[in-house]
C-alpha cells in the first residue's frame, strides 16, 4: 500500500477552507538536499543520525519491569499506534510500533527512523501556543514545547505524500486528540510545511527519540480543551516571553526544560518564520527539498 502512495512532497497554496479529492498537486522528483547545523542544546544532547534500513516491521520488544508503571493511556498507544519508518531521504521502509521506535535500543541497534510533525500555531496577535507536556508522557514528560508535537501512522489517509497531506491529516487529528481543538477549525490546507529536520534525542536510559521531522505553520484563532493525559499545561507567548523561556532553561531556572527538537527550530529556524508569518508571507519561506540534519 505505501509504495503506491509514495511521491516527493510540494508546496501548495490554497485559499479554500476545504480540500477536492483526488487532489491535483505537483511533486518533486530530485532527491532532498541535506544541511547540518550545530544547535545549542542546554536541556538535552544529542547526535545526529540517519536510517539506512531496508522495508521492514521489526520484532516486538515487549515490556518488563520498568513498563509497569507506564500510565495506561501512555501503554495503549505505545503498542497500538503504528509509526511510518524512512530512510534518511524520506522514503517509506516499513512501520513499526510507537513503543519500538521509542527505545533507545532499537534506535541505537536498527537506526529506527520514523515520520513526525511538529505544529507551530499562532493566534491572530501572532503568539505562539506552546504546551507543556504531560507528566505521564514515556519520552520527555512535563517539558514545554510547541504546540504539537506527535507522528504521522502507518494508514491510508496519514501515508499521503502527496502535498503532505498524510502529515497535515495527521496533525489535524493529534490537535483533537490532544488540545481538543475542534478539526473545523483547523482546515488542512491551512497547515503550510515549511521544512524537515532529521534528529536523535535521547530521553533517559531507555527511552529517546529519532525523526525525521515535518514543521507545519499556522495562524488560526482556536477553542482548546486540552487533554491531561497528554497535556498538562498551554500558554501562548510572543517574541520575547518565548526568549525568557529559553534563558530561564539555559540558566536551570524554575526546573523549566524545553523539548530537543523545539530548541533546534527556536535556534535555527523560528524566529524568522515568526516574521513571514506577521508579515503572510510563509509560502515564500517554505523549503521542503531540503533535509537538516541537526
Amino acid at each position: 500500500m505505501a509504495a503506491s502512495l509514495i511521491s516527493r512532497c510540494s508546496i501548495h497554496h490554497s485559499k479554500s477552507h476545504k480540500l477536492s479529492y483526488p487532489l491535483s498537486l505537483s511533486s518533486t522528483s530530485s532527491p532532498p538536499q541535506f544541511i547540518s547545523f550545530k544547535s545549542r542544546l542546554p536541556v538535552f544532547s544529542f547526535t545526529a543520525g540517519v536510517s539506512s534500513s531496508s522495508s521492514h516491521v521489526t520484532s516486538p520488544v515487549l515490556g518488563g519491569d520498568a513498563d509497569s508503571t507506564m500510565d495506561a493511556v501512555q501503554r495503549r498507544l505505545m503498542f497500538e499506534d503504528e509509526c511510518i519508518l524512512v530512510d534518511a531521504n524520506d522514503g517509506v521502509v516499513g512501520h513499526d510500533t510507537k513503543y519500538n521506535c521509542h527505545l533507545m535500543e532499537k534506535i541505537e541497534s536498527e537506526n529506527l527512523l520514523h515520520r513526525a510533525f511538529s505544529v507551530f500555531l499562532f493566534n491572530s496577535k501572532y503568539e505562539l501556543l506552546l504546551q507543556q507536556r504531560s507528566s505521564t508522557k514515556v519520552t520527555f514528560p512535563l517539558v514545554w514545547t510547541n504546540t504539537c508535537c506527535s507522528h504521522p501512522l502507518y494508514r491510508e489517509s496519514e501515508l499521503i505524500e502527496e502535498n503532505c497531506l498524510g502529515v497535515r491529516n495527521a496533525a489535524q487529528r493529534k490537535l483533537l486528540d490532544e488540545l481538543g481543538i475542534p478539526s473545523e477549525e483547523l482546515p488542512v490546507d491551512e497547515f503550510i510545511p515549511l521544512s524537515r529536520i532529521l534528529y536523535k534525542a535521547p530521553s533517559d536510559g531507555k527511552w529517546g527519540e529519532h525523526e525525521l521531522d515535518y514543521l507545519l505553520f499556522l495562524v488560526r484563532d482556536v477553542s482548546m480543551n486540552p487533554n491531561p493525559d497528554e497535556v498538562a499545561d498551554v500558554k501562548y507567548v510572543n517574541r520575547e516571553q518565548l526568549r525568557e523561556l529559553v534563558r530561564k532553561a539555559d540558566a536551570g531556572e524554575e526546573g523549566l526544560k524545553l523539548s530537543p527538537w523545539f530548541r533546534i527550530v527556536v535556534d535555527n529556524f523560528l524566529f524568522k518564520w515568526w516574521d513571514h508569518a506577521e508579515k503572510g508571507s510563509l509560502h515564500e519561506a517554505a523549503d521542503m527539498k531540503t533535509i537538516h540534519s541537526l
